[in-house]
Parts: structure tokens; sequence; C-alpha cells
């Protein structure tokens, strides 16, 4: 089975944490806002940050809600998991618009227990006990765009 290989950067284990992480914030977002998943992120071991088109700035009380929601599945021990499926399965389940062109027939779903599952071809940890507590460092609204800067504690 021919499957995508991730840049070496998301290939560097000690980046998991925080990759799985970014799937924990995804989808925290697209249930409190009813947004996409980011539209930009830069994940990297020690700080990250994503983007996401949002109608209106999140209020002090969001970002609580945000930070609170995702400690929540954090420290929930939810086991993150893979399962290879074709593109042709994945259509319409998922959003296949970043996928490159050149992109492998199969591909890889990334599940953190029954909260969040995407096409993901990153470095992840076991369990969301692995990683640790989330915390929003930094946060900003320009022309639609929430940026949300975080770490892991």
């Amino acid at each position: 089975m021919e499957i995508n290989q991730a840049a070496p950067k998301f290939q560097d284990a000690s980046i998991a944490p925080m990759h799985t992480t970014e799937h924990v914030v995804n989808r925290t977002m697209v249930n409190l806002f009813g947004c996409g998943r980011a539209v930009s992120a830069h994940i990297e071991r020690k700080k990250s940050k994503l983007d996401f088109a949002l109608q209106a700035c999140p209020e002090e009380a969001d970002i609580a809600k945000i930070e609170n929601t995702v400690n929540e599945v954090l420290r929930s021990n939810l086991p993150v998991t893979m399962e290879f499926i074709s593109q042709e399965e994945a259509t319409g389940r998922f959003d296949m618009r970043r996928l490159p062109k050149e992109a492998s027939e199969t591909v890889r779903i990334v599940k953190v227990g029954d909260y969040d599952e995407c096409l993901c071809i990153g470095q992840h940890v076991e369990n969301t006990s692995m990683i640790g507590t989330f915390k929003i460092i930094s946060h900003d609204y320009k022309d639609g765009i929430f940026r949300m800067r975080f770490k892991l504690i």
C-alpha cells in the first residue's frame, strides 16, 4: 500500500504532542464557533499558532472556554488511532481541498478518540494523557482571521 510521507519536520516525534493538540483545538473551534478547521497553521515543539476564519473576535470568556474545553479533552485519556482508506472513501467525509494532486490513493485518517478525525500524515501521541496542559499565550483578530498562539505546559 502506497501512502504519503510527512515532511521531515512532521516525522519528528518531539512535535507529536503539539501536533495532536492541533487536532483537538481544530475540533474545539469547529464545535464552539461553527467555523471550519484552521486556514493556516504553524506547529512547533515549544509554541504554535493557528488561524481561523471567524465572523467576529472571540471575547475573553470565549478564550477561556476554548482553553478549558481543550484541556478537558486532553485529560480524557483519549486514544489516538489511525485508519487507512481510499481517497474515494474519504471524499464527502473529509475536506479534500488540502490534499495535494500527487497524493497517494490511500490516505490516513487520524482519530482522537471519538472527539476528532481528519486526514493527516504527521506524528501523534498514543493517548491525549501524554500531552500536558494547553495554554493560549496570546490572540488577535484582524480582517476576519482569529489568530491563536499557544503552548503546552
